[in-house]
């Protein structure tokens, strides 16, 4: 997911009015009750237990058991691929418009069975009610959607026909040729805690459309939805086979489909290290990959800027899913002369944001998604404090006392935190957080700002705010990063999505998806 929609879907309070008053009580909503017996596998169309067992799903507002996961073993994981294998031949050789027409059913299926998903996503992620209910299933559903329309788009691309003279090879004569999409084969998905079924479904739909059978493999943290997208599979009438899930609580189960000389592909989103890994892995068998890694978003505001704006959609980075987005703007690089007015009306947007119960409809800022993850984040923050950053606003358990309500007695909560006097050599600017962490660095010119954004490993998403949009495309250009935002965190979905340096490899998004999910074959005759 990125910052597009943060306003509707995350209650996001404009910063120059709103200010902190006591949350209401708890909201009662549906809430799936711990079931003590373990989901179960989805493998060629039959639901099975993990071969390894299972483990507990923890709600990370409540810290209470949403649910048991299934642990696959090696046997579950080669099950898998050998019914998406099977499946694959019948499955690509099917009409794009039966392609289509299951895909447009799955959306149906989804839809209509939202309240069953909405509180289990909710509950495994600890997304506020308002990112659980606006932005899984709906964007979930518009992804089959999409494919089920991009199922129908042109697969073959006429070339010129060339004159060609004869060769020892072959006769002369007028050689025309068509490049065609095919179908990669078993594609192993590997899919982020952050919106599970959303990017489940940002890979499964094109790859589907495309021909490809799919063995999913989702987040240890928050499977439970995706495994429940077998039940919308069955429902919509999928063959058997073309649509797996498999789950574990650690890297054994992906690692396995990574390591399967059947799989054809891995489509996987998450952490550069684990990229990196999978890249070297899954080289030894030549596989394809689409690998959408971390990002260090740099939020450039130019001396021009409409500071309402960027304070705006910066602030998303800590009201959108508590700043657990590969795509936020969370290094802001500010023009010397506007630099205090940023950090004041960054901490008055921090101050304003409601943070505790994500049940509750006026909560901005809910927990991440485990202690382990809160832990790592607080370290970043007090790493940072002990390199000389200055806390404004947040900080540690220990001390984002001022300007923030108690935190609830349980929950994985991280307080919205704003830090300045950072310099771009700080670990904080330079590594990935993953959390409601912004940190504010000045500079002189626009040389320097261009330098400083393309310091780090990453080249995910950039932002640049100024009154001069001309300027501000010509800065886009020279930006190492897979994508700019020029005053806005709007998406366009049908842009292509992707990374430069270790922010990954391949792009997908519209009918970017398709090719990222096809072979190309050249086929060739002569008139």
């Amino acid at each position: 997911m990125t910052p597009a929609d943060r306003s509707a879907a995350a209650g996001k309070p404009d910063a120059s009015d709103a200010a902190p008053t006591p949350a209401p009580a708890r909201t009662p909503a549906p809430s799936p009750a711990a079931d003590p017996s373990p989901a179960r596998l989805f493998v060629n169309g039959v639901w099975r237990e993990g071969g390894d067992g299972s483990y507990p799903v923890v709600d990370p507002s409540t810290e209470k058991v949403v649910g048991l996961a299934p642990e696959a073993s090696a046997a579950d994981v080669a099950e898998a691929v050998a019914a998406a294998r099977e499946a694959f031949d019948t499955w690509s050789r099917t009409t794009p418009a039966t392609r289509a027409a299951l895909l447009d059913r799955i959306a149906d299926v989804l839809l209509a069975r939202s309240d069953d998903f909405v509180p289990l996503l909710q509950a495994e992620t600890g997304a506020t009610i308002r990112v659980a209910s606006a932005m899984q299933v709906p964007v979930a559903a518009e992804r089959f959607r999409r494919y089920a329309r991009g199922a129908l788009e042109p697969s073959t691309s006429a070339l010129v026909p060339q004159p060609v003279a004869a060769t020892p090879l072959a006769a002369g004569g007028l050689t025309s040729a068509v490049a065609a999409r095919r179908a990669v084969g078993v594609v192993g998905c590997i899919t982020s805690y952050n919106f599970p079924i959303v990017n489940l479904a940002g890979k499964l739909a094109p790859a589907l459309a495309a021909g490809n059978t799919v063995v999913a493999k989702p987040a240890p943290q928050d499977p439970l939805g995706c495994l429940k997208l077998g039940e919308v599979f069955e429902e919509a009438g999928a063959p058997a086979g073309i649509f797996n899930v498999v789950t574990g609580s650690g890297p054994g189960t992906g690692a396995a489909l990574v390591a399967s000389p059947d799989v054809d592909m891995i489509s996987f989103t998450g952490s550069t290290s684990v990229g990196r890994r999978i890249a070297a892995d899954g080289g030894f068998t030549m596989k394809r990959l689409l690998l959408e890694l971390g990002g260090k978003g740099a939020g450039i505001v130019l001396d021009d800027a409409d500071l309402r704006a960027a304070v705006s959609a910066i602030g998303s980075a800590w009201s959108f899913h508590s700043g657990q987005i590969c795509t936020a703007p969370t290094r802001v690089l500010v023009h010397e002369s506007r630099h205090d007015e940023v950090v004041g009306g960054l901490a008055a947007y921090a101050a304003a944001l409601r943070v505790g119960d994500p049940l509750s409809p006026d909560t901005a800022v809910g927990p991440v998604i485990t202690a382990l993850h809160r832990d790592r984040v607080e370290g970043y923050i007090a790493g940072a404090l002990t390199e000389g950053a200055r806390l404004v606003c947040g900080g540690t358990r220990k001390e984002h006392t001022d300007g923030f309500p108690a935190f609830p007695d349980t929950g994985f909560y991280v307080a919205p935190t704003l830090l300045a006097d950072v310099t771009p050599a700080m670990t904080i600017a330079r590594e990935e957080v993953f959390g409601p962490v912004v940190v504010v660095i000045p500079f002189r010119d626009d040389e320097e700002a261009i330098a400083i954004a393309n310091s780090t490993e990453f080249g995910l998403y950039d932002y640049v705010f100024s009154a001069d949009t001309a300027r501000a495309y010509a800065l886009a250009a020279r930006l190492r990063t897979g994508h700019v935002g020029i005053n806005t965190a709007q998406r366009n979905m049908e842009a292509p999505f992707g990374g430069f340096k270790q922010s990954g490899i391949g792009r997908d998004g519209g009918s970017y998806g398709l090719q990222a999910y096809s072979e190309l074959q050249s086929v060739i005759w002569q008139s």
